[in-house]
């Protein structure tokens, strides 16, 4: 962002009048929405969240990266985490920081996040630092448009507070560039891999600590989530057909109790169009012990009328898993929490696979899939907790997990 607006000392930018916010540079530009300025976002809930995210597989499950940032407007916070996953190894850095006195800069500690042209080319790096031994710096070139996903609006259980209402765009491209691990540099080549990117805000579940004297929620990364069954599955993926044609997909299902709460599904085209789906109904498999994907395949029911079946393979046995991204929270921490003027901190992992580490770090991954549909193949990654005991799955109650 930096190079599109520079930065201006915001201690000399200061409104005097309390009831306006203070003007930033993005203030200078004609984008205005609600009667304040770029200070102030519409709502002062602390779960107001501005979020960046990536993934990005090599084609062959061989490494995965993952990156995310988080702005969290009302509680004046800024985080952000890096991973690299080769093969069942993982390693992981986080940090966090105030916003300080310049909301407009996208670096957090060793992290970068930068814009260098909307919609079409975005960075992503993480500077050699002193908590594990990777960095990488990658950039982001669009293959496709973005496009939204259905807002994802939900209310407590109570049936009063509005817990979620988010919108998110994604975004399918190819990255390039160079990861780093142990010391071993390695090229990032656009044929060699696939990237998937998304952009969110508004109110989001699971920002900062329970309050003690507000109402538990189920939902998640509660104590309580996860009790009984409980299956979310969320993937993008791209198809290329023999004659260089591209479509893409995205669906994200939750169901609990066998009771489907959450589906959005888009056929997306590369002209910006969409084609609505109806009904996803997948059809995968899992490691009971693991609960990792196996593959299998998935149904699109358009809106329009006809299917559409999609065949999944996993490739390989990397896949950055998200709690310790923080991501339903990680050993007590949250996203969005206050840790003072800046921390930083991270794990090593040398296997995802063992028993005892899942049940720290959670089973949502960014597995990468290789996808078929008749004549056209592509690849994308896919998340899943699939929790509790599915006897259709082969799936028992003493393997669960989230």
């Amino acid at each position: 962002m930096d190079a599109i607006l520079p930065s201006t000392s915001m201690r000399h930018m200061r409104n005097a009048m309390e009831d306006i916010g203070m003007i930033t540079a993005l203030d200078e530009l004609l984008n205005h929405q609600i009667v304040d300025t770029f200070a102030s976002v519409s709502t002062s809930e602390q779960s107001w969240t501005e979020k960046i995210w990536t993934a990005m597989v090599r084609k062959d499950g061989t490494l995965g990266i993952d990156f995310g940032l988080g702005r969290y407007h009302n509680r004046g916070v800024l985080d952000g985490w890096a991973a690299v996953s080769r093969g069942s190894e993982q390693w992981t850095v986080r940090a966090n920081r105030e916003l300080r006195d310049d909301p407009l800069i996208t670096q957090v500690g060793p992290l970068t996040y930068e814009i260098i042209e909307p919609l079409q080319k975005v960075r992503f790096a993480l500077a050699k630092n002193d908590i594990q031994p990777i960095a990488y710096d990658v950039t982001f070139t669009a293959e496709m448009p973005p496009f939204f996903e259905d807002r994802h609006k939900q209310r407590e259980r109570d049936g009063f507070r509005i817990g979620s209402d988010v919108i998110r765009y994604h975004q399918i491209g190819v990255p390039s560039g160079w990861v780093e691990i142990e010391g071993e540099r390695i090229e990032i080549r656009p044929e060699e891999w696939t990237e998937y990117r998304d952009h969110s805000w508004g109110t989001r579940l699971d920002v900062g600590a329970h309050n003690a004297d507000v109402r538990p929620t189920s939902d998640f990364g509660d104590v309580k989530f996860g009790e009984g069954e409980y299956v979310l599955v969320w993937s993008p993926f791209m198809l290329t057909s023999p004659s260089g044609e591209k479509v893409a997909y995205h669906f994200y299902f939750q169901s609990k109790q066998g009771r489907i709460f959450y589906s959005s599904g888009y056929r997306n085209n590369p002209d910006g169009t969409q084609e609505k789906v109806a009904r996803v109904r997948p059809e995968l498999r899992y490691d009971d012990y693991t609960r990792r994907l196996l593959g299998g395949r998935v149904h699109f029911d358009m809106l329009q009328g006809g299917t559409h079946t999609v065949e999944v393979e996993v490739m390989g046995t990397s896949g950055v898993h998200l709690g310790p991204g923080l991501y339903l929270g990680f050993d007590g921490r949250k996203h969005g929490s206050w840790h003072g003027a800046l921390t930083t901190e991270g794990e090593y992992f040398p296997n995802t696979l063992d028993r005892a580490t899942l049940q720290r770090i959670r089973q949502l991954r960014d597995c990468p899939i290789s996808v078929t549909e008749g004549e056209w193949t592509g690849y994308g990654i896919m998340e899943s907790i699939i929790h509790g005991e599915h006897p259709e799955l082969e799936l028992t109650a003493a393997n669960t997990l989230v």
